[in-house]
């Protein structure tokens, strides 16, 4: 009997590998190149870590269980409570700020879909300590250094950026009570992926004074940050939010040089309660894909789980909905480092076979890599093996190898040279250290 593969998960056969990979290699290059540390947790906690963070209701998202002593658990579907448990756990001790980075496998219960699958993995970016408007901004700097570096511009994605500290003062200004926000805040955070009618009719049972809908809507609906000040003025609250989001905006645009990926929209709410101040999204231009990934400050999180009251900004990005881009955007064509050898022993005759397995060996001790032929075959077919595995020279063994002589062919251009089997052993070391 056949077992297939659980629904909403992947099997990384050798190309799939290659890809995942690539994403995965490419988000630590760049959030070393940008500062961040390396950390990793445990891949599942106790479930009331995410009860915590998300309510009650997050248990039916997650792959939950109760291990032997009774303690209810949970497979992880994200990483951000694990950092928050960490950082509490030696927060006298660690370094201002604490710049950390991780990219877990994460699991969540799920319906998969296009850009979202039950298993998958997350690039997260942290930064903690610092209440900073450059941090906020460096979070998304970060996040278009990736971007650009694989070959999406500001034609194909975009970084969509609005402030929960603002979207709260301005609601609050026209008239909806503290008590109320949270509620609204999920319905704000489906504008745009609902049908506009669809969106008035739900805003509309929300708040059922139109004027009050009509402020709300219009709100939304606005383009430039500037156009917030015109409508609700810049005094207190408001105001102090207002400053903290055209800073980030200007540190994006003036110091770092990416403002033609970054745009106002007000719409960007994010749906989990934690976040405090400026929250973004990174949406493909012009497509149906989800967010390829969001984040935001969100102050209270350690104080949440225990600790004390301490600033903090991040970002997820997951390698689902950013592999389904990067395929329509044919990005990945030529940037996957395809297999290669540094050499393929062939033999021309079945009596040298032990031989060519011995040299392959050698090369493989002296940190090269090599391949060969486990079954006996004809050097032409040899040799073709030897360019299906892109070997970038080919080690013949033939006659001459009674005179402990070997045939080295370059495979790009041809050229074969004759050389001492000694000589080619001892310059292996060479090859290995460049």
């Amino acid at each position: 009997m056949k077992i297939p593969q659980v629904k909403g998960t992947r099997d990384y056969y050798p190309a799939q590998m290659a890809v995942r990979n690539w994403i995965v290699d490419g988000w630590k290059r760049v959030s070393l190149r940008n500062g961040f540390e390396e950390y990793d947790g445990p891949i599942f906690e106790r479930l009331e870590m995410y009860q915590i963070k998300s309510g009650d209701e997050i248990v039916d998202q997650l792959f939950s269980l109760q291990d032997r002593g009774g303690r209810n658990l949970a497979i992880r579907p994200e990483i951000t409570p694990t950092l928050a448990r960490m950082v509490n756990q030696q927060i006298n001790s660690l370094p201002r700020p604490i710049k950390w980075f991780s990219v877990p496998r994460l699991c969540r219960a799920e319906r998969p879909q296009k850009g979202r699958l039950r298993e998958f993995f997350q690039w997260n970016i942290d930064i903690i300590g610092l209440d900073d408007p450059r941090a906020d901004a460096e979070v998304i700097f970060t996040t278009v250094d990736y971007l650009r570096g694989i070959g999406l511009g500001p034609e194909d994605v975009r970084v969509r950026m609005s402030s929960r500290r603002l979207l709260a003062a301005v609601l609050m200004q026209i008239g909806i009570g503290e008590g109320d926000l949270s509620r609204l805040y999920a319905l704000l955070d489906k504008r745009g992926k609902l049908p506009a009618e669809t969106f008035e009719t739900l805003l509309g049972e929300q708040v059922p004074d139109t004027k009050m809908a009509g402020k709300i809507d219009e709100f939304m609906g606005l383009e430039n940050v500037s156009e917030i000040g015109d409508m609700f003025g810049r005094d207190g609250e408001l105001g102090e939010a207002f400053d903290e989001l055209a800073e980030v905006h200007r540190l994006l645009k003036e110091d770092m040089g990416v403002g033609e990926y970054c745009e106002f929209d007000p719409s960007i709410v994010r749906g989990l309660a934690y976040y405090t101040g400026v929250v973004f999204e990174v949406h493909a231009q012009g497509g149906e894909l989800r967010a390829i990934c969001g984040g935001g400050r969100y102050d209270n999180l350690l104080s949440d789980f225990g600790g004390p009251a301490t600033p903090a900004a991040g970002m997820g990005m997951g390698d689902c909905v950013l592999e389904v881009l990067l395929r329509e955007k044919r990005l990945l064509d030529g940037q996957l480092p395809g297999h290669k050898l540094d050499y393929f022993v062939a033999c021309v005759d079945d009596v040298y076979r032990d031989a060519a397995f011995k040299l392959t060996m050698e090369i493989r001790s002296a940190g090269l890599s090599a391949n060969f032929s486990y079954k006996a075959a004809k050097l032409g077919k040899q040799l073709k093996m030897a360019s299906d595995q892109n070997a970038q020279r080919c080690v013949i063994i033939g006659d001459e190898f009674k005179e402990e002589k070997l045939a080295v062919k370059d495979m790009h251009s041809g050229q074969q040279d004759e050389v001492g089997y000694d000589a080619f052993v001892a310059g292996l070391g060479g090859e290995s250290s460049q």
